[in-house]
């Protein structure tokens, strides 16, 4: 009989090719991003979010979502995320075999405002439907609550304001939430604040933390979650990323600097670096379309 898990051990959430793409200064081709989540998975990651099936005006560098979606070769034991805004994301990521999605709220107001187009209040009822379809479906699905810490808009979050739209998302059928530094601003303080007021109504297991590296703090707030009991982390190889509609959203973290920390630590991950890093310089290294 197999032994239990290594309560120790940090799940990484790869987000590259997704979070990572959508911003880039370039476009690459269809091919590119398929060879490079191809390449990501040998690198032994055990999540990968792919892409997004969002409106491609909004998002022009994920247009190719279906294609990219049923170009990859699904290694088993590995979760493969597509981001669905709405229904028609959701419908469109069905069709492409998606068994795990991530949906995206705001605990800023302001960026709820300018991201999608309504007030915190509103998307919730927006989701409603894409949770209650994806429940049919029996998808797994993420939560990400963005500006989470602090907002280019607004200042600090109030930590119980975050801590009520998690408990929102939670209670209307997400498997797990994902806090997000979105401009890479947050303290340890704040970090340390916000997981107080969140563990409270969300369980340690079910929470996830997608942390941006502008000022060089990611892996001292990580530091923090894992303290705190948190086992999932978001990074993107290369560092590559940023939220295009947030002003000073520069970068993921690296998931070569992740890994790296976690090895100082003698923190388990199972993810091979150099597999990581050669993922990246090859697409890097293709031609644009």
């Amino acid at each position: 009989m197999a032994g239990a898990p290594d309560s120790s051990a940090v799940r990484i959430v790869e987000v590259a090719p997704r979070d990572g793409l959508q911003n880039h200064s370039r476009a690459f081709t269809t091919e590119a991003k398929i060879a490079f989540v191809d390449a990501l998975s040998r690198s032994g990651l055990p999540a990968i979010e792919v892409t997004s099936f969002v409106n491609p005006r909004a998002v022009p560098l994920m247009a190719d979502a279906v294609d990219v979606m049923t170009g990859i070769q699904r290694r088993p034991g590995i979760r493969y995320l597509a981001l669905v805004p709405n229904e028609k994301g959701l419908e469109r990521a069905i069709g492409c075999g998606v068994n795990s999605v991530a949906i995206f709220a705001s605990a800023s107001e302001t960026f709820s405002q300018r991201n999608i187009n309504c007030t915190i209040a509103e998307s919730l009822v927006r989701f409603a439907p894409v949770l209650e379809r994806a429940r049919t479906e029996r998808l797994w699905v993420r939560g990400y609550i963005s500006m989470a810490f602090s907002c280019p808009f607004e200042g600090e979050i109030d930590p119980q304001g975050a801590a009520r739209l998690a408990k929102s998302l939670l209670e209307m059928g997400c498997a797990e939430i994902c806090l997000a530094d979105t401009i890479g601003t947050a303290t340890t303080d704040q970090v340390t604040g916000t997981l107080e007021a969140v563990l409270a109504v969300v369980p340690v297991d079910q929470m996830a933390l997608h942390m941006h590296d502008t000022y060089g703090r990611a892996v001292d707030n990580i530091d923090i979650a894992y303290e705190a009991g948190i086992r999932v982390f978001d990074s993107a190889a290369g560092g590559l990323g940023g939220c295009p509609f947030a002003p000073g959203a520069s970068g993921n973290l690296a998931t070569e600097r992740l890994v790296g920390h976690l090895d100082q630590r003698d923190i388990p991950h199972g993810v091979d670096r150099d597999a990581v890093r050669q993922a990246t310089e090859a697409l890097l290294a293709t031609p644009a379309p």
